[in-house]
This record gives structure tokens, C-alpha cells and sequence, in this order.
């Protein structure tokens, strides 16, 4: 019992941390927004919290490996509480000072999450929980918060005003840094660490990653699945309901529409994803998710029908991130799991800017309809071509090379 506590506390405290996340994605440009009135420094903000959030899911974990994770956990998310905090004040210290606050918060957030992550594996081997059933409710649950933590930030800042709304993201933090701090205790390892150098240690994940082919093309196809994601949210399916519906509100039932899929299809994958092939059922999520659903914005204008195939894409995508997280615990050995974990974050990342710029060139030079049909195309080739060409198969785990591990 004590085993599977710590296992809920752990996924409780990460999910509390997404929920204050969620908020301050909402009340932070919205805060901007009241305080200059300038969307381009709204861009500016989003961009200051997002490129330190990636730089620091791999760059920081040498850090956190030697700092300790569990330690790292609590001290980010305590950091975290009271950049949030600082930030609630930043109209009062100028626009240059809310940039750095929230390129801090940002990159605390990075390598706080990761590292909670690492944490995960070992909990839910000592509770006895099947890897394949924890990342698939915890994405489940993560895509649930998503949509719950949004509406939410919207609620606070009509209840309480924008400044309360960020305090109150503070505080989600702080709970979650105490959570972890009071609550989980992982055993120390039967062997003590051997210490690495910093470079040493990361270059240790990096070619750990580049020599786990199976896993490199998870991860690969998973950003190219991210980048036609973000390019259809960023700009074909505003553009969508903008030509066909003419009312805003078709966006986010669209959008909703698309999470309803995918949390119905978490819960049939955390029931019967154990019994599921892995690669084929990865390889059928990906293809279902983006391709179709790109078709149907280009071929119809009935609501219905699209409505009808971003529910199935939604419940494709279900399977695809809990399947790449197995197997970023089944393959990764434990002394590189911080490392690799962070690096894998970043990668997969990586499409969802470009996804905005490919959005909008995609659009300006074809046409959106020409664009959706061409970019169809190529989300299929880049989301199934590299698993096919793939020779090495993911449900096999990769042996792991001997490496001494950090403190």
C-alpha cells in the first residue's frame, strides 16, 4: 500500500504541477496583454518561457543526476512557486524583468518535469504496476488537466483577476514541491554512483540515444507528429472555421472534440494496452491521428464529417505518447534515464515551433485547401515512412551499454 501511494502522490504532484501550468498559460499573456496592450510582446513572453524550457529538459540533467532526483524535484517546483510568484508582481518591475522571471520559470519547469518523470519507473515497479498502464493513464489524466486547467485559468482570471490567477499557479507548485518532499522517499541504490564530469555525462546520453535506432525513430516521428499538430491549431483549423463556420466557437469544439477522442481512447488503451503489439499499434496511432484529419479539412465542409474524424485522430493519438514512454523505461538503462528522458523531451519538442512557421508559409504560398492536401501528404511520409524503414523492432529492449552512473 505504502508502495502504491507514493506511486499516487507522485503522479498527483505532477498532474497538480500541469494543472498550474495550464493557468499560467492563459493568465501570462493575458497579464501582458492588460499591461501593454502589445501582442508582439506577447509572442516574445511565450518564446522567453518555451526555448529555456527545452534547453534545460536535457541540458540540466547532468545537474539533476549529481544534485539528486527526487532533491531536484522538490527544489524546482519550490523555485518554480516563487518565480510565479515574482511574476504576479511584474507589472510593477517592467516588461524586461517579467522576460527573465519567466525564461526562469521556464526552464525550472524543464528539468522539473523530467525529472519527475524519471522518478515514475521505479515507483510503479515497486507497486506493481504495468508500465504500459501508468503512461497511458497518466497521459489520460495529463490531457484531462490540459483541458480542465485552460477553462480554469480562464474562470480565475474573470473571478480573481489576472495577478491572483498567477498566484494561485504559484501555488500549485508549492504544493506540488511539498508533496514530493514529504510524501516520497525512492531507496537509495545498492551500489553508489560513480561521479561524471558534466560533458561527459551528457555526451553519455547523447550517444545512448543515437545508437537505440528503434527509439530515435519514435522519437523523430513523434516531433514530426507535433509539428503538423501545431501547424493545424496555429493556423488550418482557425482558418478552417474562419471560411466554413464564421464563428470562433467551431475552434474550440473542434479542439474539444479532438481531447474527448483521445481521452476515451486512454481509457480502452490502459485497459487493454498490454495485450496490444507494440509496433503496429504506434505505427496505426501516428498514421490515424494526422493524416486524416488534415484530409478531412480539405476535402469536406460538413461539420459532421470533420467533427466525426478529429474524434477518431483523437483516439488514435491515445496510444502514441504512452507507448513511446515504455519504451523510453524499458530501453533506457537506469543510470542514462534522467539524461536520455530529457534529451527525448527535447526532441520531440522540436516540431512544434516549427509547426507554426510551417502553418503559415504553408498557407501564404499555396492556398489553405492546396496546403492541407499537399501537407496530407507529407505528414504520412514523415510519420510512417521512417517506421517502416526501421529494422530493429521497439518491442525488443535494447541492451544497454556499460556506463558508469552519476551521483
Amino acid at each position: 500500500m505504502t508502495a502504491r501511494r507514493e506511486l499516487y502522490t507522485l503522479v498527483g504532484a505532477d498532474l497538480i504541477s500541469n494543472l498550474g501550468t495550464r493557468i499560467s498559460v492563459v493568465a501570462i499573456p493575458w497579464l501582458v496583454l492588460e499591461t501593454t496592450g502589445s501582442p508582439t510582446r506577447m509572442g516574445l513572453v511565450a518564446a522567453a518561457e518555451t526555448l529555456p524550457y527545452m534547453l534545460s529538459s536535457a541540458l540540466a540533467t547532468p545537474w539533476a543526476d549529481r544534485f539528486g532526483v527526487r532533491r531536484t524535484s522538490v527544489v524546482a517546483d519550490a523555485a518554480s512557486a516563487a518565480a510565479m510568484a515574482l511574476v504576479a508582481l511584474a507589472p510593477w518591475l517592467g516588461f524586461g524583468t517579467l522576460l527573465a522571471l519567466v525564461a526562469v520559470a521556464g526552464g525550472l519547469r524543464g528539468i522539473g518535469d523530467r525529472v519527475k518523470h524519471v522518478l515514475f519507473k521505479p515507483a510503479a515497479e515497486r507497486a506493481g504496476v504495468p508500465l504500459i498502464r501508468l503512461t497511458s493513464a497518466y497521459d489520460g489524466l495529463t490531457r484531462g488537466m490540459t483541458l480542465f486547467g485552460a477553462v480554469l485559468g480562464g474562470l480565475l482570471i474573470d473571478w480573481v483577476g489576472v495577478t491572483r490567477a498567477i498566484w494561485i499557479d504559484a501555488g500549485t507548485f508549492a504544493v506540488c514541491a511539498l508533496l514530493v518532499g514529504v510524501l516520497v522517499r525512492p531507496p537509495a541504490p545498492a551500489v553508489p554512483a560513480a561521479r561524471e564530469g558534466y560533458l561527459r555525462a551528457l555526451r553519455g546520453g547523447f550517444a545512448h540515444l543515437r545508437t537505440d535506432r528503434p527509439l530515435l525513430t519514435m522519437l523523430v516521428v513523434v516531433s514530426a507528429s507535433n509539428m503538423f499538430a501545431n501547424a493545424s491549431v496555429a493556423v488550418w483549423i482557425p482558418l478552417w472555421v474562419a471560411r466554413v463556420l464564421g464563428d470562433p466557437a467551431g475552434f474550440g469544439l473542434l479542439l474539444g472534440v479532438f481531447a474527448g477522442g483521445a481521452l476515451a481512447g486512454n481509457l480502452v488503451f490502459t485497459v487493454a494496452g498490454t495485450r496490444l503489439p507494440r509496433r503496429l499499434t504506434f505505427a496505426l496511432g501516428v498514421a490515424l491521428s494526422g493524416t486524416p484529419r488534415l484530409l478531412a479539412l480539405a476535402l469536406s465542409d460538413r461539420l459532421v464529417v470533420v467533427l466525426t474524424v478529429t474524434f477518431l485522430s483523437g483516439v488514435a493519438i491515445s496510444v502514441v505518447n504512452p507507448l513511446l514512454g515504455e519504451a523510453l523505461y524499458e530501453r533506457v538503462p537506469e543510470a542514462l534515464q534522467t539524461r536520455v528522458l530529457g534529451i527525448a523531451g527535447s526532441v520531440a519538442f522540436l516540431g512544434l515551433p516549427v509547426g507554426a512557421l510551417l502553418g503559415g508559409w504553408s498557407v501564404a504560398l499555396l492556398g489553405l485547401t492546396p496546403a492541407l492536401l499537399v501537407m496530407s501528404v507529407a505528414c504520412l511520409v514523415l510519420t510512417v515512412a521512417p517506421l517502416l524503414a526501421a529494422r530493429s523492432r521497439v518491442d525488443r529492449p535494447a541492451p544497454g551499454p556499460a556506463v558508469s552512473s552519476p551521483v
